[in-house]
């Protein structure tokens, strides 16, 4: 398993420009002539850009492409038909419920989005999905995919919790704030998932030294199925 990239201070920085920044300043000086509604539907224009320029860039495959432009398809559709700007944030609300609903089903049935967004970057470090993803389902390594998508489940109830609490505050009037919040709560996530995904390194390497030492043919690794079935 290829070794990840250290913390990128650019790409945080971009974060905050582009999900933050620049939507807060949009929303500041554009509710006024243009109303909360409007102002709030142009304000998620230079995130919706980014994410697919990172989409582009990054050269996202499979399951993880797939969930991404999903994600900005649907998002953008209930943004548009919400209305009311308050009830565009109801809506991302309910969006969001419907996500953590989506992270719980697969962990229960032990297809953790997590792995397979790890196969997804193993690939572009040039190994076989299908190796990879075998390779992951393996005892002492899966249990850390499931982890993570713990980890899924909870920044979502979090995230929703954090949402309702800023608006029932502020109201639509304190969007500005809630948008640096969540941001700061996404990045405490996301340095936390990253962590998790550079320590899966040590269980992977723990697992090919248990099988040289026992002389087990690492080419002849059990199913997934298989696999799952030991867990």
């Amino acid at each position: 398993m290829a070794e990840k990239k250290g913390f990128n201070k650019r790409l945080l920085l971009l974060d905050l420009i582009f999900y933050a920044a620049l939507p807060y300043i949009l929303w500041n000086f554009g509710k006024e002539p243009l109303g909360d509604y409007a102002a709030m539907l142009i304000s998620t224009i230079p995130g919706f850009i980014y994410t697919c320029y990172r989409f582009i860039t990054e050269k996202q495959f499979n399951i993880a492409g797939i969930f991404i432009i999903g994600s900005l398809a649907i998002g953008t559709a209930v943004n548009l038909l919400s209305g009311t700007a308050e009830q565009m944030i109801w809506n991302g609300i309910y969006l969001s419920l419907f996500y953590v609903v989506i992270y719980f089903i697969a962990f229960v049935i032990k297809r953790p989005f997590s792995l397979y967004f790890a196969v997804d970057f193993a690939y572009l470090q040039g190994y076989a999905r299908e190796d990879s993803t075998v390779l992951f389902f393996q005892k002492g390594i899966f249990k850390w995919f499931q982890f993570i998508q713990v980890i899924y489940v909870f920044r979502g109830l979090f995230m929703v919790s954090l949402t309702v609490f800023l608006l029932n505050k502020y109201g639509v009037d304190g969007y500005g704030e809630m948008l640096i919040y969540k941001q700061i709560a996404s990045w405490v996530f996301w340095i936390l998932t990253m962590g998790m995904f550079i320590y899966i390194n040590i269980p992977v390497k723990r697992f090919f030294a248990e099988q040289e030492d026992s002389q087990k043919d690492i080419n002849n690794l059990p199913s997934i199925e298989e696999a799952i079935k030991i867990q």
